[in-house]
């Protein structure tokens, strides 16, 4: 007997539907998965058979085949077992078709029979409303970011065996999530006020021309000038993210495995990458490719500190980005499009040393100041709007009193 459950693969950032179709048929007992599974898709055969024989099911000792369709497309991830499972427990009659023709599955399966969450819920949601499903069952702890899909009927699954429940319309659906109250502006609990930058208004000042027009930004100077705490609070100067902004950067966040915290929605991401970062992590990259820096700091803030130390082949690959907002990532078998319209803020000292050419304690010789320069070629230069350079403020304007806050 064929039974077929609905799930999704993810790729990019972005979900596939697939088919997967278990057969289970006579001859010597075996478990066969084909669709170009990857290595925790292959696990998944073990970790369906204890789930099923703890959930107070039969694991059939016959020939089983699992398909999933379609076959050239890579599936990746231990979210399928859920759907194993359901397709397997129907096609040996001991789970109706009923909730497989409703309801898409996602989920990983512990080997006591728990629903455990799976990264890129809000996408496979997405995804489901797209082709026109009735609902998705997911594990609990993903319930509350799919219901962010409006028009989609969202259950919770404990465990396995709530499978049942789920074909007899035992199951009640989640009601739908709301996006948190927008905060003023674009911070987050971890962002603080510009108003803790001290004696620094000219670069403050900065900031917020920067702000407002969306433009990347250079600071230049000495340790201790406030160049990475100007950083970290710039995204208070933002906006607050509208609705489609807060969902687009909620599915970046959640397939990338970053699932969203309470006030996520309502912040722009920031990020700020070692200089160790290599151009694959810093744009996206590696095979099947995975979204980069970049993406992750869509709507948001991407703050490159020591400038000087990133590879010339990371800073490079930044070109593209910064002119056109989206990313094209191609490999041998496949190519994808990312978005990552964001705001570059980047730090570097004067010299490798820090001090400044010709600054008392200098020793950077005029060759090594030229080829810590060259890192930022003219073609990437060209793309930075604005450009500041700042002193370290003195010890009587780091004691006057906060600015305007943000």
């Amino acid at each position: 007997m064929v039974a077929v459950a609905r799930t999704f693969t993810l790729f990019g950032i972005a979900a596939h539907e697939v088919h997967v179709e278990v057969d289970v048929g006579g001859g010597l007992p075996a478990f066969s998965l084909v669709g170009l599974p990857d290595v925790a898709v292959r696990e998944s055969r073990e970790r369906v058979r204890a789930a099923v024989s703890n959930s107070g099911f039969d694991f059939p000792m016959r020939r089983i085949t699992a398909s999933l369709a379609p076959a050239n497309l890579r599936k990746a991830g231990p979210g399928f077992d859920l759907a194993i499972a359901a397709a397997l427990l129907a096609a040996s009659g001991q789970l109706s078709d009923s909730p497989l023709d409703r309801f898409w599955l996602a989920g990983e399966l512990a080997l006591d029979g728990t629903v455990r969450p799976v990264p890129g819920v809000l996408a496979m949601a997405e995804e489901a409303r797209r082709r026109g499903a009735a609902g998705i069952a997911v594990a609990a702890g993903n319930a509350a970011e799919a219901t962010l899909v409006e028009g989609l009927e969202v259950v919770p699954l404990e465990t396995l065996g709530q499978l049942e429940e789920l074909g007899q319309g035992a199951l009640e659906p989640v009601e739908r999530s709301r996006l948190p109250a927008a905060t003023p502006n674009g911070a987050g609990p971890a962002h603080a006020d510009i108003a803790d930058l001290r004696g620094q208004p000219y670069l403050r000042h900065a900031l917020e021309i920067a702000a407002a027009g969306g433009h990347s930004i250079l600071m230049v100077g000495p340790p201790g000038g406030g160049k990475s705490l100007a950083a970290r609070r710039l995204p208070s100067l933002l906006p607050p993210l509208g609705r489609d902004e807060a969902i687009e950067v909620t599915r970046i966040a959640s397939v990338c495995g970053r699932p969203p915290t309470p006030g996520t929605l309502a912040a722009r991401p920031y990020r700020a990458p070692h200089h160790t970062v290599s151009a694959a992590g810093l744009v996206g990259g590696g095979n099947p490719p995975r979204a980069g820096e970049v993406t992750l700091a869509h709507g948001g803030v991407l703050f490159l500190d020591e400038l000087g130390e990133f590879s010339r082949q990371a800073l490079e690959a930044l070109r593209q980005p910064l002119e056109e907002g989206r990313i094209t990532v191609t490999r041998a078998r496949h190519t994808i499009e990312l978005p990552c319209r964001f705001m570059l803020v980047a730090a570097s000292n004067p010299c490798p040393c820090g001090r400044g050419e010709g600054a008392r304690g200098c020793r950077c010789q005029e060759a090594s100041v030229r080829r810590y320069e060259a890192k930022l070629s003219g073609a990437l230069a060209d793309r930075i709007d604005i450009s500041v350079a700042i002193e370290q403020p003195s010890a009587e304007a780091m004691r006057s009193a906060p600015g305007e806050p943000s």
